[in-house]
C-alpha cells in the first residue's frame, strides 16, 4: 500500500461513486462490482425493498462471509501452529 489515496469513479446499482482508497484502483473496482452484484440479487428477491435496506442486508451478509472466513482462518492457524513450543 501507498500513502496516496486513489480515485475510482464505480456504478452501484445505477448510482455513480467516486470511492477513494489506499488500495489498488483493481481492488476498488472488484469490491464495488461485488457489492452491486449482491444488491441486485438482494433486490430482485425482494423488489419492494428500498436501495437503503437492501444495502443493509448486502452489509449483513457480507460480515456474515467475514465472520465465517475469520473463523475457518483462526481454525486453520490452530491447526498448523505447534501444540506448544520448544524451549530453548
Amino acid at each position: 500500500m501507498s500513502d496516496e489515496l486513489n480515485l475510482v469513479d464505480v456504478e452501484i446499482n445505477g448510482v455513480r461513486y467516486t470511492l477513494k482508497g489506499d488500495t489498488s484502483p483493481e481492488n476498488i473496482f472488484k469490491m464495488s462490482r461485488h457489492v452491486d452484484e449482491q444488491i441486485k440479487l438482494v433486490m430482485r428477491r425482494n423488489p419492494r425493498l428500498s436501495l437503503y435496506k437492501a444495502a443493509v442486508l448486502v452489509a449483513l451478509n457480507i460480515t456474515e462471509e467475514l465472520f465465517i472466513l475469520r473463523e475457518e482462518y483462526d481454525s486453520l492457524v490452530q491447526i498448523l501452529e505447534p501444540e506448544s513450543k520448544p524451549n530453548k
